[in-house]
């Protein structure tokens, strides 16, 4: 890990925005659900939300250009689970939708906790979804046509609730707890540790400022400890 690689990455983790998300609706194709988390993840967002049947739903890597990484996807049998998880968070739902209480996108405060609710290109958003949903938003449109890529749609929404909280100053100043800080840094520097310490149910090792372990790992082959670079020729691929 170079000086500069550890930089951008904390760098990153300094302007998350665990209190921004995307939900999406009726689920069908991974790919939309990868395109609109590659976005979500440019302006800061952490977790995506689907709405689905599938027994497994894994982002894209065509769509998703990496992002997987970086962005959890948590899945939700029902919409109304969905959206009662969200507002046990404290989070305003605002659903994509033309409707008769719809007001222009821009309109609405996206520097509290904002879900932004979509849905799929061939489904859309459920009856039951805009039922539930605290505010219905539209993009105005010149043209003939009276929707958007989902995937677009969504952006515009993203960047302007990123337009909004950069001028509120809340990519300024850290918003991740100490604790999920430090996992993630983790995470990020020391991907193949991490997943090892998770496969054995084993705590990750202390790290200093610059990301360096300070602590030997845990070999649950052993069960003793050695240090990282023996870790590191021990699970080599």
């Amino acid at each position: 890990m170079t000086p500069e690689r550890l930089a951008i990455i904390k760098r990153t983790l300094d302007r998350r925005q665990p209190d921004l998300t995307v939900m999406m609706d009726n689920v069908i194709k991974p790919h939309n659900l990868a395109a609109v988390a590659r976005t979500l993840e440019s302006v800061g967002g952490m977790e995506i939300h689907a709405i689905t049947e599938l027994s497994r739903l894994r982002l894209s890597q065509m769509s998703a250009g990496g992002v997987r990484r970086w962005i959890k996807v948590i899945k939700h049998p029902t919409i109304d689970d969905g959206i009662a998880a969200l507002k046990e968070q404290g989070m305003q739902v605002v659903a994509t939708v033309l409707s008769e209480s719809a007001v222009d996108f821009t309109e609405l405060d996206y520097t509290v906790p904002t879900a932004v609710l979509v849905g799929e290109e061939l489904e859309g958003i459920s009856d039951r979804a805009i039922e539930l949903a605290d505010h219905h938003v539209t993009i105005p449109m010149a043209g003939m046509v009276q929707s958007l890529n989902v995937s677009v749609a969504t952006a515009l929404v993203l960047y302007e609730a990123y337009r909004q909280r950069m001028q509120a100053g809340l990519y300024d100043a850290r918003r991740l707890d100490e604790a999920s800080y430090e996992r993630l840094l983790f995470e990020a520097v020391h991907a193949k540790v991490a997943h090892y310490c998770r496969n054995h149910d084993l705590p990750y090792p202390a790290i200093d400022e610059d990301a360096e372990l300070l602590e030997p790992i845990a070999d649950s082959t052993t069960h003793s400890d050695i240090s990282f670079s023996e870790w590191t020729r021990k699970h080599s691929d």
